[in-house]
């Protein structure tokens, strides 16, 4: 009777073959071949389904290119080989991408890999502009990292930033999240700006140029030995008067990018001046501003300067991610320079926000990276600023992120290792370094090491304004608290309570 249907006639089921094999198709398959044949001399492509996955558009926004390859390809069923016949990458090549041993070099290697990927154009803003609010004051216009980035706005921004014409405003300290990571794309990929300005003012000379520079570079060597408590306001003056120039000088394409560039160099420092003091979002604005000079400049070290100090902004007090997509996009910005020094320089701000966002191996691997690139000395592109990368820096960043990691003991062996090799020259960074080291030695539980390194720390900042310097001191001492029932935490408390209230009136 199962042969039968109601009228008791023998119904016979109907079986559908693929027009391909002739294998018999399923019932749910309203296609006229099957899935294997469907499959066969198919072009390899990524669906619109991959590029929606979150974590996807976070690679991409992050420019963690080989991350977004290996997502995409594992999301779409692809190969390797697949990618490669989308990109044009040797398939060796996408492999070191995928595990972070390379990195795309240059704007047209980028674009061709993500046409190549098939990026949707409703996803372009995350790379290319930023995420729009209209409902903001049109004084954000020249903040906004999608405006064509030229002289007058890279002036503008700094005015703004360091309290110009404009004075600063509110809504400067909107800039956090979607925009700072477009600051971050855009100085990569926004074309270079004409410099050359014929205002009424007077001609800008390289007597001019040279006289500003070493101003900056003296700031530079004060700020390593004595703190930036007493640099700010002075610096920010210069800085001012350049931006001045910049607005009313009579100078050439090639002078004014020397000028852009001095002045770029300038406004790294009075931001970092501004962060150490502890005032984060006008630091913030002043370094962002840099980076629209740096831009200008065309010189991609300074560039890469730029946006070293925007990734300790970020791993310090604000993203992390954002700390890690500065530093890469600073090693991409300079791919095609001998400058292992500045590399290894980036490298250490990428492993710090790895270590933020608790990503040990990545971490360590930046790390390992930079200390191998530290070993060979300065290359012929280093610039003359970056004076105090060595292994001592190194040693002393990787006890930096083993502390954030958890692991106390490794950061203690790593801060022990650094004392023997920091510059005595540079005391505030000596003494930052040792308060980090005396925690790690008291978490890691011997107290008795940990109070005589934070004994020798607090020795050594008087004179030194920092407030940076000012959270590591307090951070060290709560961390003795802890530990009052031990015997050598006494006499570091009482010396504690003298320099604090010393540095407090200072």
């Amino acid at each position: 009777m199962d042969d039968l249907g109601a009228t008791g006639v023998v119904m016979k089921l109907s079986v559908r073959a693929c027009a391909e094999c002739g294998n018999a198709l399923s019932q749910y398959n309203p296609d006229s071949v099957c899935s294997p044949c469907s499959r066969i001399g198919s072009a390899p492509h990524v669906p619109d389904r991959a590029w929606r996955a979150e974590e996807v558009q976070r690679a991409l926004a992050a420019w963690d290119f080989g991350e977004l390859l290996r997502l995409l390809r594992r999301r779409s069923g692809l190969l390797q080989s697949d990618v490669k016949a989308l990109t044009g990458l040797a398939q060796s090549y996408i492999s070191d991408l995928e595990n972070g041993r390379k990195q795309l070099d240059g704007r047209d290697a980028i674009v061709d890999v993500l046409n190549g990927m098939g990026l949707p154009a409703d996803l372009r803003p995350l790379l290319l502009t930023p995420f729009k609010d209209h409902a903001q004051p049109r004084a954000k216009d020249s903040l906004d990292p999608a405006m064509p980035w030229t002289r007058a706005r890279m002036v503008t921004s700094l005015e703004v930033a360091v309290g110009g014409p404009m004075k600063r405003r509110s809504v400067l300290t909107a800039l956090g999240g979607a925009a700072v990571s477009q600051y971050i794309l855009q100085s990569a990929i926004a074309p270079t700006e004409a410099m050359a300005a014929e205002a009424k003012g007077a001609p800008v000379t390289p007597r001019i140029l040279r006289s500003m520079q070493e101003i900056t570079d003296e700031f530079r060597q004060l700020d390593a030995s004595s703190g930036s408590g007493a640099l700010a306001d002075t610096a920010r003056r210069h800085l001012k008067i350049l931006l001045g120039w910049l607005r009313s000088g009579n100078f050439d394409e090639k002078t004014g990018r020397g000028l852009a560039a001095v002045t770029a160099d300038t406004a790294i420092q009075v931001g970092w001046y501004t962060f150490d003091s502890g005032q984060h979002d006008a630091a913030q604005n002043i370094f962002l501003g840099a980076l629209r000079a740096a831009h200008a400049s065309g010189d991609s070290r300074l560039l890469a300067g730029a946006l070293s100090f925007l990734a300790i902004h970020g791993y310090s007090v604000g993203d992390p991610r954002e700390a890690v997509a500065a530093a890469r996009t600073g090693r991409q910005s300079i791919s095609d320079q001998d400058a292992p020094a500045l590399h290894a320089m980036l490298l250490t701000r990428q492993a710090r926000g790895h270590a933020r966002l608790r990503e040990e191996r990545h971490a360590m691997a930046a790390l390992d990276e930079a200390e191998t690139l530290c070993g060979r000395g300065a290359g012929e592109d280093d610039p003359h600023w970056l004076y105090w990368i060595n292994r001592g820096e190194i040693l002393g960043q990787r006890g930096s992120c083993y502390l954030e990691l958890g692991r106390p003991t490794q950061a203690a062996h790593a801060f022990d290792a650094a004392r023997d090799v920091l510059s005595r020259e540079e005391v505030r960074t000596r003494a930052q370094f040792l308060s980090r080291a005396a925690m790690a030695q008291m978490r890691a539980g011997d107290a008795d090491a940990g109070c005589l390194i934070g004994q020798e720390a607090l020795g050594l900042v008087t004179g030194i304004k920092s407030a940076r310097l000012d959270e590591n001191l307090r951070n060290m001492l709560t961390e003795a608290r802890e530990l009052s029932s031990a015997r050598p935490v006494k006499p570091l408390l009482e010396q504690g309570r003298v320099v604090m209230r010393q540095r407090a009136m200072a």
